[in-house]
Parts: C-alpha cells; structure tokens; sequence
C-alpha cells in the first residue's frame, strides 16, 4: 500500500508541477510538512489542550493559508482532495490483498459463510442448520440518501486508476505492459486533477437511478452467485461432501432511489415509473447477455448428453410456437439441444424488454423453469458439472433479480398523507369528485397509487409493492394509505400493497407494539396477512431517532423496541421481518455491519434482516467486488449466526443481566444531549461553527436538507440539497432542528472534526454508573453484552475520528463561550471512560489496522480543515478575505470563498470517509 500512495501521490505532484507550476506545489509541501510537524508536536505536549490559545502550531499555520490569495488557497485545496481520493483508492486495493491473503484453503475465514455454517453445524448440527438455511434472508436496500459526495466523473476515473494499478500488482505483467500502465496512471491522474470536484449541475433522481445502476452493472450481478457459491462449498463440507441441492438464493435487493419522496418533491410519479422501467431494462440486458454466453459454450452433443423427453417436448412447443425462429437457431446449433434451448430463452428474454408480446416472458417464473428443466437434463443424463456450473450462477441470479432488479419501495410522510385525505374528504367518498377539482400536492398523492399499479400491471407484483410511512404515530396512518388508495383508483382495482410503518422519534418508538396491534384489525393488513404466511414489516429509523435522542439512548431505545416488538411477533404468531434505516456514519446507525447484526436484540433476526445501504456505503461496500462479496458474507454470516439458538440464548441472558444499568445509562446520556441541543440559541450557533449553511452547494443529492421545504406548496426547486445557498444570505439563520435531516446534521459536524453525533452524551450515561457503581459493571458489560460492546467500539471509533485541538477551533467561531465548553467537557469525559472501560491506552488499541490509517490520514485532513477555517471564518465574520482586498467582501470574494469551502468539504469527506 506504501508504494501504490507513494506512486500516486508522486504522479500527483508532478500532475501538478506540469499543469500548474513548482510554486503551487512548493505550497502544498509547506502546507504538508506544517501540518506534519504539528501533529509530532502535539504528541510531545498535552493530549488534550483547549484550543487555539494552546495551540501555537495551529496559529501558525493558520497565518500561512491565510498568507495566500484564493486562488491559490482553492488550488492547494483542490491538491489534498485529489490526494485523497487516490490515497482512498491505495487503501481499498490494501483490502483486496488482505481478503486474498487470508484465504490460504486452510480453516474457514472470520466472518465468513464457511465459518458460520462450521459454527452452527457444530453447535446445532445438520437439521438445524438445513432449517435457518431455509429461512435465510437479507435483504438490502439501496437508497439515494445525499452522501457520496464524489462526482460519477470522479468515481469512474478512479475506477479507471484501479484497473492500471491491478495491472501493475499483476506479477504475470511484462516490463512493456508496466510501462504502459504506468503512463495509463499519469493520464488518469492528470485527468482527475483537471475534472472539477464539484458539481455543476444539480442532480436529478433520475440521475441518482443511474448511479446506482452502475453498482448493478459492474459489482452486484457478478458477485451474486459467487456468494452463493461459498455458502454452496460450506454446505457440502459440512455434510461430509454428500450431494446436496444448490443452496436457496437467500440475498434481495430493494431501492429507494426514485421512489423515496419523503421531503423530495422531485420524486414525482413520473419519475417513479421510469425508475421501475430503467430496473428492467438492465436486468434484462444483463440476464439476456449472460444467457447467450452461457447457451453458446453450452455445445454438449444429442448423442453424449441426450436431452430429456421433458427437454425435447419443450423445444417441440418452441418449435411450433416461433418455426422460423427455432429454425435459425438450431441451424447454428445442430444436435445441440441444449445450446439451442438457451439461445431461444436468450431471445425470448430480449422480447421480454422489447416488450414483443408473442415472444415476451411473462415474467421470471417462466424464464427460471426453463432454466431448471435445462439443468435437470443434464443431471439426468449424466452431466452434473454442467448442471451445477455456470448455468446455475443463472439460476441464481433470476432468483435473486427476478425481472425488476430490486423491490421499489414508495415512502411518503404521514403528514404528507393526512393533508391529501383532509382535501379528499371534504369533496366527498372516492369517485365522488373529478380530480382536476384537487391540488396539485393531492393529485401527485394519488398519482404515485396508479404508478405503483402501472409498475405491477407491467414488471409484476414483486417489482414494487411497499409503501413506507415515515413518521407513523397509529394504525390510523396505516390506514389512510389504503384510503388513498381507493381514491386514487376511484373504487376500480387497487394495487398490491405492504404497508410499513417507520417508528423513529423516541414516542414513536415507544408505542410500537400497539401500532402493529392496531394494524392487525384493518382489513386490508388482514388479507395481506392471510396471503402471505402471516408476514409483517416495520421499519425502525436510527437516523432522527439518534438526532433526537444522542447516539447512546437512540441505540438503548432501538434495541428496547427490538426485543419488545420480537416478543409481540411471537406472541401474536407473525413472522415479523425489522427493517433496519441505518446510515453509513456512526451518528445514523452506521459502522461494521457484521457485528450489528450480532447485536441485535434476540428473536429479533430470526434468519432475516433487512437494512438500508446508504449513499457513499453503495460505492464502498459495492465499487470492487472482492469488497462487497466480503461485505455480503460478513451480513450473511451474522444473520444465521444471530438466528442460532446459542447467540440468542447469549445475547437474551446479557441484555437481561444489564437492563437496569442499560436504563440508567439511557437516562444520563439522553439528558445531556437534550441539553446541549436544547440550549437557548444553540441551531444558530450550530449553523455559524459549521458549513451546514453551504452543504447544498456540493449538489450531491436531488432532495431538500430539510422535510418542511418540500412540503410546502411551492415545492422545493430553490431550496434543494442540489441548488447552493443565495449569495450573501446568512446560514441557516432560523434554523429548526426538529425539521433538520438527520444526513447534514451529521455531516456538518463530522467536518468540524467534532464527530459529535457520534459519541454526545455517552460520556455522561457512562459516568452515572462509573459514579455511582464503580466501572467494573461497565467492564463486564462491555465483554459480555454484544450490544454494549458494539456501542462502545462505535464511539471509540468516532473519538479517533475527532480532534479536539482543530474542533476547538470550529467551536469557537460560534462566539459561544459556553457552548464550547459543554461540547469540550463531554468529549473529554467520554473518551476517558470509554478508554476506562474498554481497558485500552488510547483509541483503537486493538484495531490497529484502522488506527493507522487514522493516523496516517490525520495531517492530511488537518490541512484541508485549516483551509476550510479560513473560508468559514471569512464567510461568518466578512473582513479582509484576501491582501488585495477592502475590508468588505465583494461578490467575487465571497463565490471564491464559498468554492473553497465547499472544496475543502469534499476534501475532508474523503480524507475522513464518511459524510453523513
């Protein structure tokens, strides 16, 4: 990893030297030795100084970026963001080495599908693992939630920079091909330092639809069936290698992207339509491709492979159905029955997108039983390994795919919903009233109903029938989905629909269990019940509820809600699947996925889980694939390990053991955080120490930073996450926080290097059992309760991340003496217990992996953040912004200023990894 950073930035710098000069990049040195040297003195002086009066190193960097023009500023800025891109893209390949390293053939690797079935198949034994391999199911949703911050131009030049540098780390490379990949890497990182890391152009959601395909296209179709193929190899050894049927496809995939218009007002009907129509298209192309190579290399012989009569009464129907078709094929394919079978499905297939109705599917379950009568000929005629080879990676990926690609999921506000019916009813029951007498915000609810039924009538069921209500308070808002359903198909066929509750705020949370209860008792939840097998899903949303609760009590109460909701599934005999709203940072639920689900409350699993995949959690668990079938058998692993009688058993005696300590730790650490975000003029001293105010002008995602926006009946064109802030106009000057989306507010406080949604008000739930009990009970806590264990690594995590000296700095510009110190007061109290209780002598003791990076990452960061100080400085206090300039800022100064700010947001996103 050394030499591929040490290759990359090279080129940078001489990048930089050709297109710019020796001065700029003379510049960038001092502005990296500085920041260098800073960090070595500050590990010779006090861990933890105040801030800038104890700072002496800091202020003099301070007066050498505030020495340059901002010109020259935006470049140097522009210079440590391109670095880290690069540095990012050394440390993703580091990844990829170490997975293959540790993969010797030996004992199975930790976390993986083979460790997992070894444990359970040893614990449990054969039954009971044929029986959670049954049931097993993770289900990941994809969302447009604005978090990547790189540009598509950005990541696909990267993606360009990582084929050359496999080529380079090839050992079968000859000295010309290294040559010539090494001059591939100085034109493609020449080219990424010319494209601009900041978006022109708004995105639209149909253009986060087509960001999200690319994961399919290049990641998510192909290492699919190699992860069945892992859970496949386990399985047969764990039954001594006696034959077994191929392992169920147990992944789904779902998305939000273009069908989420909670807050979103461009997420229209339309656009969900074409969201559905753009699925297809790709999968079908991708089934269709895959099909016609497999059908080609399939050229096994009548005479040696002889098909079976099922086979052969399948391509006589084919033959009479389409002659002149079948006739084309076999003239290629003569005496290859099965060759020729596979290229008609593979015409049939492109008929299915090209909508030729005489030719078409009518959906997956045709295409997937003639793959298997395929592979079941070949069994039977003796050709095994052509049965269980290639064709069943198909089989695989039909099941997985089906003809949609992944499950539309509509989400809506309850508020949203319960305006609409207001106006419905008052023009009388459904039918009652033409629809040009309804408001346009009304008309687009009922809009997005038929949508949901055109999807249905053309891609099936499957492609798109789960309605989520954010904010849901009762059953009654539940309900009212169907309602408007009737309305919008004026009492014609309604489409089918799974209604989920999303419980988030602390009351919402509480109240749960009587929510489903109350679902129960509505028809429409009755019938579905009945057709299903008893299935039900409710969503529960980490992001506002850690907004409105702090990071500890968010996750006390979740786990809470959990176990409660687990017990009224059992109960009431529902089959209740939790879909888990996690976001990438740790302030929204985020962190290693594999050890939350081990966490999670028992019976809550029960062989499925179901998780949003967020953002920029897309592209770094799904831009490599050797990364996201890690990922994917990580999950995998976890879900079955979690739904063994043994873990829950475990994790249901430790959450008993430690619920009183769990309360009080709750009530301590919730208390603490409402203080803070409940102190008088706390959101306008939040907007003044961070670029909250400026976020917008990344234009990384189509929906408005806040819910209210989008409500309003104007819509939200000019305040959208897309469009940048007015010039002059001052940052989120009255600023709600209830109203605030839970991504900027994490965001924002990860660039002022605090990472406070992250670890705010732990410090004090801990101390209100360290104080009164001795921290011997948290130790114990820590070591046997997988939840507790969880939070506290989460937050160790989210201290390394944090720096107090560069924080100081940020906090300080709020002109908030007060403030400031709670904020100090609580970072220093939780990081001292937290090291307390985990036995650790600085953060990340046993994580030495990241530890380093961190470190390493660390001076880096702090350059780009001593950028962004003078740029925020300038823009919250307008003074001289330049040595050429008057005392006030002239329109000029503050578009440089705002684009240096927001460069250096990108900059420190990718140096520190996450955004919100």
């Amino acid at each position: 990893m050394r030499r591929d950073v040490r290759l990359l930035g090279d080129i940078l710098g001489e990048v930089i030297r050709d297109s710019a000069g020796d001065e700029l990049l003379a510049d960038v040195e001092r502005l990296r030795r500085a920041v260098i040297e800073a960090r070595h003195s500050e590990r010779g002086g006090r861990d933890d100084a105040a801030g800038p009066g104890d700072d002496p190193a800091g202020d003099e960097i301070i007066k050498l970026v505030g020495s340059w023009s901002l010109a020259a500023a935006e470049q140097v800025a522009r210079a440590f963001a391109v670095y880290f891109h690069l540095a990012n893209l050394a440390e993703e390949h580091q990844r990829i080495r170490n997975l293959r390293e540790r993969d010797t053939g030996g004992e199975p690797v930790r976390e993986s599908l083979a460790a997992a079935v070894a444990e359970v198949s040893h614990d449990a034994g054969a039954e009971q693992l044929a029986g959670l391999l049954g049931s097993l199911r993770v289900h990941l949703v994809l969302t447009a939630h604005p978090t990547e911050a790189r540009r598509r131009a950005v990541v696909a030049a990267l993606r360009r920079i990582s084929g050359l540098l496999d080529r380079l780390d090839d050992q079968r490379t000859g000295a010309a091909d290294r040559e010539e990949a090494r001059r591939g890497l100085r034109e493609q990182v020449d080219l990424l330092w010319r494209t601009s890391q900041l978006r022109v152009k708004a995105m639209d959601p149909i253009d986060e639809v087509r960001t999200v395909m690319t994961a399919f296209d290049e990641t998510l179709f192909r290492v699919v069936p190699a992860v069945y193929r892992e859970l496949d190899r386990a399985v047969a050894a764990a039954d001594d290698h006696v034959e077994v049927p191929p392992v169920p496809a147990f992944l789904r995939f779902g998305s939000w992207v273009g069908a989420d218009r909670d807050g979103n007002p461009f997420v229209t009907a339309q656009v969900t339509r074409e969201t559905a129509a753009i699925q297809a298209d790709h999968i079908l192309r991708a089934l269709e491709n895959t099909t016609t190579r497999i059908g080609r290399a399939l050229t096994l012989h009548a005479a040696t492979t002889p098909p079976s009569a099922a086979l052969r009464r399948a391509l006589a129907a084919a033959h009479a159905a389409h002659p002149e078709l079948l006739a084309e094929i076999e003239a290629r394919s003569p005496q290859e029955p099965y060759r020729a079978y596979l290229l008609y499905a593979a015409q049939r297939l492109a008929a299915t997108r090209t909508r030729h109705a005489d030719l078409a599917y009518p959906g997956p379950a045709g295409f997937l039983a003639d793959l298997r009568l395929v592979r079941q000929s070949l069994a039977a005629a003796g050709a095994a390994t052509q049965a269980h080879g290639e064709l069943q990676n198909l089989i695989w990926q039909a099941e997985t795919f089906g003809f949609h690609l992944a499950g539309l999921e509509v989400r809506q506000h309850s508020e949203v919903h319960a305006r609409a019916l207001a106006e419905l009813r008052a023009a009388g029951p459904p039918g009652a009233e033409p629809a040009s007498s309804w408001s346009a915000r009304t008309e687009e609810v009922l809009a997005t109903f038929r949508a949901v039924a055109w999807i249905q009538d053309r891609y099936g069921v499957d492609a798109c029938h789960r309605y989520v209500v954010s904010f849901t308070r009762s059953a009654d808002d539940i309900a009212a989905v169907y309602e408007l359903g009737r309305y919008a198909t004026a009492g014609g066929r309604m489409p089918v629909l799974d209604v989920v509750p999303l419980f988030e705020s602390a009351v919402d949370l509480a109240n749960a269990p009587d929510v489903l209860t109350g679902m129960l008792k509505l028809p429409e939840v009755a019938g579905r019940l009945a057709s299903s097998g008893r299935e039900l899903e409710a969503m529960l949303g980490y992001s506002d509820s850690a907004k409105e609760l702090g990071p500890a009590s968010a996750t006390l109460r979740l786990f809470d809600t959990q176990a409660r909701l687990a017990a009224w599934a059992s109960g009431n005999g529902i089959r209740l699947t939790l879909f888990h709203g996690r976001g990438g940072a740790l302030g929204r639920g985020g962190g290693p996925a594999g050890r939350a689900v081990l966490a999670q409350a028992p019976g809550s699993v029960n062989g499925s889980f179901k998780v949003t995949e967020q953002g920029e959690v897309i592209f770094a668990r799904y831009g490599q694939q050797a990364i996201a079938k890690r990922h994917l058998e990580q999950v995998g692993s976890a879900v079955l390990l979690a739904s063994s009688m043994r873990i829950a058993s475990r994790t249901a005696a430790a959450a008993e053991t430690y619920r009183d300590v769990a309360g009080r730790i709750d009530k301590a650490a919730c208390a603490a955080f409402r203080q803070l975000v409940e102190a008088d003029g706390f959101a306008g001293w939040f907007a003044r120490i961070s670029p909250l105010g400026e976020i917008g002008g990344l234009r990384i995602g189509s929906r408005p930073a806040k819910r209210g926006l989008a409500s309003s009946a104007g819509g939200a064109a000019g305040a959208a996450a897309g469009a940048p802030p007015a010039a002059g106009a001052p940052p989120a000057a009255a600023m709600d926080l209830t109203d605030l989306r839970a991504i900027p507010w994490v965001f924002a406080w990860s660039q002022t290097r605090m990472n406070l949604p992250g670890w705010f008000g732990l410090g004090s739930g801990l101390a209100a059992i360290a104080d009164a009990d001795g921290p011997d009970v948290l130790r114990r806590a820590y070591r046997e309760w997988p939840l507790f264990g969880v939070l506290l690594e989460n937050a160790e995590m989210s201290l390394a991340k944090t720096d107090r000296r560069i924080g100081a700095r940020y906090l300080a510009l709020g002109g908030r003496p007060d403030l400031t110190e709670l904020v100090l007061a609580e970072y220093d109290l939780t990081r001292r217990l937290v090291l307390t209780v985990t036995g650790h002598d600085r953060l990340l003791a046993n994580r030495h992996v990241l530890s380093r990076a961190v470190t390493l990452r660390d001076p880096y960061v702090d350059a780009l953040s001593f950028l962004q100080l003078r740029a925020l400085a300038a823009l919250r206090e307008p003074g001289p912004a330049t040595r050429e300039t008057s005392p006030a800022l002239t329109p000029e100064d503050r578009d440089r200023l705002e684009r240096l700010l927001l460069l250096t947001v990108n900059g420190v996103a990718a140096g520190l990894q996450n955004t919100g």
